[in-house]
């Protein structure tokens, strides 16, 4: 047992070596054809497609599992990314001004500095093992719309928020203690966040060296904000939606869907990419299987990147169970994944079927992966993970950091279940089930959940205690393998 720890600690640490060399030559060679529009443009972006797959290829074939498939997912996403940030520049929904103001603040220090190489490399000494690559932080509970089904509970008169020099604390501990250089801002509404003067873009404002992700509804982007996500150019809003005007307004209240609209024209003008979030539920999934959602979004609207993520039963969706996708439905969403990835080349993230992408999940602060923070300040391993064992507030009262959570019994048992499952080894686990609570929730309950870990609310708290909550995930888990392991084998006898 200590043999293979040690053999996997060793391929991580290569691993790490080996990927940022991968960021470096994609970040590099991408940036000059981004500001360099001209008639070499499309040699150099096959030069640099054929960079990446090489890699790629060159890190999975000599520290990863020694799939073709795999190599072939990963690469894939870097060239649809810069594939449609191309073609919005070419449209002008992205300006220069942002992009080069974007290599200013973001390309140019890691790569041409030793901090962050530095800042690893101590985390890795200190706790033998390297540190996640982000957090998702919720600051505020608030919400001027209440949808049904949100995991947060949301809705306008809910009133837990952090103070923001917790959060900001938050994100320096990430960026000087783990070498972070990306956060994801998520709620409630984060453009609700108030706290005096400060707000979330005064995060993006402090941090310029920083990339931040903001899952918003999209209805309170103003004017005023506008400007200063342009001036800042490293935030990007993931607007949430669940399909057109019908299916959004009837989860999300009726005319959200014109205010959203609105507002992607406004982010457009002002040149500041953006992307879409969706939910995928037995009530919008027909749509989620049709090309011409994906051309609407993609082709017409001028997203850059799509997140999808699968209805959990949790917070409110303790009561609509009956709206996950049925394991029939998620294999089919996951062949429909594969051709928006290699035949449309849409930038598609689906956090379950796409697991390929980020080799399994990417929870419990594993190595590049991260961890969740939420309003109350309660440290989870996943935000679809509503149990926690330490609070941000008693960890800084005691004068500790975040990473006395990270090395609780609670994360250290998830990420060695993630090791187990295979996310570093030859062969890998099944990539198309790779969700832990979801996809192996008796795992979950038996090998993850510790006795001292709090669940986040009542929801989560009657989630435990409830069989047939425990029977329906299990008879769920059942057929699910049934269904993705000959496709699995199938994607993984290429290599």
């Amino acid at each position: 047992m200590a043999t293979s720890i040690e053999q996997a600690k060793v391929r991580s640490v290569r691993a790490t070596k080996i990927a940022s060399e991968i960021r470096k030559f994609i970040l590099l060679n991408g940036i000059r054809v981004l500001t360099n529009k001209n008639l070499v443009r499309n040699i150099l972006v096959n030069a640099v497609n054929n960079g990446i797959r090489n890699s790629i290829r060159n890190w999975e074939f000599t520290y990863g599992s020694k799939s073709e498939y795999l190599a072939k997912v990963q690469s894939q996403f870097f060239i649809n990314l810069l594939r449609q940030g191309l073609k919005n520049i070419d449209r002008g929904f992205v300006t220069k001004e942002y992009v080069q103001t974007f290599v200013n603040n973001l390309v140019k220090p890691p790569l041409y500095g030793e901090g962050v190489k530095n800042t690893i490399e101590a985390y890795k000494n200190r706790y033998g093992i390297e540190p996640p690559g982000f957090v998702v932080v919720s600051p505020t509970q608030k919400c001027n719309l209440k949808c049904t089904g949100c995991y947060a509970a949301s809705n306008p008169t809910t009133l837990a928020s952090l103070p923001y020099s917790v959060v900001e604390r938050l994100i320096r501990e990430m960026h000087d203690i783990c070498g972070s250089r990306f956060a994801v801002i998520s709620g409630g509404e984060p453009f609700m966040w108030k706290d005096a003067k400060k707000d979330i873009i005064s995060l993006a404002e402090e941090f310029r060296d920083t990339f931040f992700l903001v899952y918003t509804n999209g209805t309170l982007i103003s004017t005023e904000n506008l400007k200063r996500l342009k001036d800042v150019a490293n935030m990007t809003p993931a607007i949430s939606v669940e399909g057109y005007e019908e299916q959004t307004d009837k989860r999300r209240g009726k005319g959200v869907y014109k205010r959203i609209l609105q507002s992607i024209e406004q982010l457009k003008k002002y040149g500041i990419p953006f992307g879409a979030s969706v939910t995928a539920t037995k009530e919008n999934i027909d749509i989620l299987m049709q090309d011409e959602f994906y051309e609407y979004w993609f082709e017409e609207l001028g997203a850059t990147y799509m997140w999808i993520f699968h209805l959990m039963p949790i917070g409110r969706a303790k009561d609509t169970m009956d709206l996950m996708l049925t394991p029939e439905q998620r294999y089919n969403f996951t062949l429909k994944w594969e051709d928006l990835l290699f035949n449309k080349q849409y930038f598609v993230g689906d956090f379950w079927d796409a697991g390929p992408g980020s080799r399994g999940c990417i929870a419990y602060g594993r190595p590049s992966g991260y961890f969740y923070v939420d309003w109350n300040g309660n440290i989870m391993p996943c935000v679809f993970v509503p149990f926690y064992k330490d609070n941000i507030y008693n960890l800084y009262k005691q004068d500790k950091t975040i990473v006395d959570a990270l090395m609780s019994d609670l994360f250290v048992r998830g990420r060695k279940w993630q090791s187990d499952f295979g996310y570093m080894k030859d062969p890998p686990g099944n990539f198309f089930t790779p969700c832990a609570i979801r996809d192996h929730h008796r795992d979950f309950r038996e090998k993850i959940l510790t006795p001292d870990a709090k669940p986040e609310d009542e929801h989560a708290k009657l989630a435990l205690e409830d069989p047939e909550y425990m029977r329906r995930l299990e008879e769920f888990d059942r057929e699910l393998q049934h269904k993705m392991s000959s496709l699995w084998e199938e994607r993984t006898k290429l290599g």
